[in-house]
């Protein structure tokens, strides 16, 4: 059986939804990289050839790479493509599996825990966005409201804090694992 079998064979409603959701997000936010690059291209053209960039690409563009960040994060958790340092898991991955898995298990609740900071931390602020109708840019210039870019950052981490709990639940299941 492969593993991707596997891996559904153990994955629930639950965890084909979050998977299907942390893809989602990510295809959003790389579409959104497209999207980004092409202003930025068009703006660099009208700045340089005709003298007329295009208002509120820094601006925009600024706040993009943040929410982008956020869309991909719970697609790169439960893709094993977090960057960490994993020195001190190939040492043990040679001598106890299970120890690996439970240093893995704890990785991925300290990594959970800190995207939930993340989302609470900015709820506050959310919430003033969203009373106050809050903006960024220059009145009577260009101005985005900064709802949508926090509420990103918080559904964003939230996602991220539920695949570092789906990934922690799949290193819990490979402890409780017979060795062979």
């Amino acid at each position: 059986m492969n593993a991707t079998t596997e891996q559904d064979k153990h994955r629930g409603t639950m965890g084909k939804t979050l998977h299907w959701v942390a893809a989602a997000l990510s295809m959003i936010g790389t579409i959104w990289i497209a999207l980004l690059m092409f202003v930025i291209v068009a703006d660099v053209m009208g700045r340089n050839f005709f003298n007329s960039p295009i208002t509120g690409v820094a601006e925009v563009a600024a706040r993009s790479v943040v929410a982008i960040a956020f869309l991909q994060v719970s697609a790169a958790v439960l893709n094993g493509r977090m960057t960490r340092s994993d020195m001190l898991l190939r040492v043990f991955s040679h001598f106890s599996p299970r120890v690996t898995a439970f240093l893995e298990l704890l990785f991925a609740l300290v990594g959970a825990v800190v995207f939930l900071a993340v989302a609470y931390a900015v709820w506050p602020d959310t919430v003033r966005a969203f009373n106050t109708n809050e903006y960024f840019g220059v009145r009577g210039v260009f101005t985005v409201p900064t709802l949508p870019f926090r509420a990103i950052i918080i559904v964003g981490a939230v996602f991220a804090a539920l695949a570092y709990l789906a990934v922690a639940v799949e290193h819990l299941r490979q402890i409780g694992r017979p060795q062979s």
